[in-house]
C-alpha cells in the first residue's frame, strides 16, 4: 500500500520539483499498475522563511516547519520531507516536537552515495549550506568522503 507523503515546502520550485519527482519515480519504481504514493504539500510564503533565515533566527524557521508539519499530519500524511537544503539548518530544532517523522535530506544523500559506492562526492550549494554542518555531519556518519569548493571557487 502506498504511503502518504507530506512535503514541507520552503521555495515553490523546490517543493514542485519534489512533488514531480515522487510522481515520476513512484510510477517508475512501483510500475504502472501501482499508484504513486499519496502526496500532500504545504508551503508558507517564501518571504516568511527568508526573513527568518536572513535574521539568523533558526528557532523561527523551525516554527514555520512545524506549522506545516501539523497541517500535513492533520490531513493524514505519514512522514515528511523538506526539499530545501537550507531549512535543514533548523531540522534538529523542529523534529523533536514534530507530530510526524521526517526524512533528512543529507542523510538520504549520504546513504545513496554510500549505497552507490561513490568514492568521493562534491557538495555544491549556497554559502550558508556549504559553511554549515548539515551535510558534513551526515557524510561523516555514513563514512562518505566529500569535497567542498574552495572559497575562491565559491
Amino acid at each position: 500500500m502506498a504511503r502518504h507523503i507530506g512535503i514541507v515546502g520552503c521555495s515553490a520550485p523546490g517543493a514542485a520539483l519534489c512533488y514531480e519527482t515522487i510522481c515520476i519515480e513512484g510510477a517508475s519504481l512501483l510500475g504502472r499498475r501501482q499508484p504513486h504514493p499519496e502526496i500532500s504539500m504545504h508551503t508558507r510564503p517564501f518571504s516568511e522563511y527568508m526573513r527568518r533565515i536572513e535574521n539568523d533566527d533558526w528557532k523561527a524557521v523551525a516554527e514555520l516547519m512545524l506549522s506545516s508539519a501539523e497541517k500535513l499530519a492533520s490531513i493524514g500524511a505519514e512522514f515528511l520531507v523538506a526539499p530545501c537544503n537550507t531549512i535543514h539548518l533548523a531540522f534538529e530544532l523542529a523534529t523533536p516536537r514534530s507530530p510526524l517523522p521526517w526524512l533528512h535530506i543529507a542523510e538520504e544523500v549520504a546513504r545513496e552515495a554510500k549505497q552507490s559506492r561513490y568514492q568521493r562526492v562534491a557538495l555544491l550549494g549556497t554559502r550558508l549550506l556549504i559553511e554549515s554542518q548539515v551535510y558534513s555531519t551526515k557524510f561523516g556518519l555514513a563514512g562518505v568522503e566529500y569535497r567542498l569548493p574552495t572559497k575562491r571557487e565559491r
